[in-house]
C-alpha cells in the first residue's frame, strides 16, 4: 500500500484533534488506517486511539483497531527516524518512547543530543533573563537615591524625614553593592555556559 496516498486520505479525513469532537458521521466513514498512520507520523503515544475509542463510543460506534495499529506502526516508522529524535529534542518537547525497538536506539540518541542543545540554550536564557532584571532593579536604586538626595536638601523636608531617608539611602546603597556583586557572578556564568553552548553547537555542526 502506499502510505503517501494514506496520508492525503488522512487530510481529506474528517479528522480532529478534540476527541469529543468527532461526529457520528466521522467515525462511520473514517479511514482508521489513515488516521493511525497520522498519529503514528505525529509521534502520538500509543494510548491515543484510546481517546478516538471514546469519541465514537457516544455514538455507539467502535474504531478498527487493527486498521488503526497497522496505520500507526507505519507512520511511527517515518516518525522514529534520527532527524526527527533531533528536532524534537531542539524544540525541548518530551519523547513518550513510541518507536519499534529497532528505530529507538538511534531516534533516543539523536533526541538526547538536541534536547541538550534546548537545555544549554535555555541555560544561557535563564542567566541573560535574570542580568537583565538585576541591571533594571540598579536603574532603580539609582533613581531612587537621586529622588532621595534631592528630597534630604529639599527646605521642605524635616528633621525626621531626613533622618528617615539618611536610612533608606543607606540600605539602597548596601542593595546596590550587593547587586553589583550578583551581577559580576551571573556575568561570569553567561560566559561559561555561553562557551558550553558555543562548544557543543561546534561538535554538532561537525557531525
Amino acid at each position: 500500500m502506499d502510505y503517501r496516498k494514506i496520508l492525503i486520505l488522512a487530510a481529506m479525513a474528517i479528522v480532529v484533534q478534540g476527541c469529543a469532537s468527532m461526529s457520528g458521521q466521522e467515525c462511520m466513514v473514517a479511514d482508521w488506517q489513515a488516521i493511525g498512520y497520522e498519529d503514528g507520523v505525529r509521534g502520538a503515544s500509543g494510548d491515543r486511539i484510546g481517546n478516538h475509542r471514546k469519541a465514537c463510543a457516544k455514538h455507539g460506534l467502535t474504531p478498527d483497531l487493527q486498521a488503526y495499529r497497522t496505520g500507526r506502526e507505519a507512520g511511527l516508522r517515518e516518525f522514529c527516524q534520527p532527524e526527527n529524535g533531533y528536532n524534537l529534542g531542539v524544540r525541548g518537547a518530551s519523547y513518550a518512547g513510541v518507536c519499534p525497538a529497532d528505530l529507538d536506539v538511534d531516534f533516543f540518541a539523536a533526541y538526547t543530543d538536541g534536547k541538550r542543545l534546548y537545555n544549554l540554550r535555555s541555560s544561557v536564557s535563564q542567566v541573560e533573563t535574570q542580568i537583565r532584571s538585576k541591571e533594571r532593579r540598579l536603574d532603580d536604586i539609582e533613581d531612587e537615591l537621586t529622588n532621595a538626595g534631592m528630597r534630604m536638601i529639599s527646605d521642605e523636608s524635616t528633621p525626621a524625614e531626613r533622618a528617615s531617608l539618611l536610612t533608606k539611602t543607606k540600605n539602597l546603597a548596601e542593595e546596590y553593592g550587593t547587586i553589583e556583586n550578583e551581577l559580576d557572578n551571573l556575568k561570569i556564568e553567561r560566559a561559561n555556559r555561553r562557551q558550553e553552548l558555543n562548544e557543543y553547537e561546534a561538535t554538532q555542526a561537525r557531525l
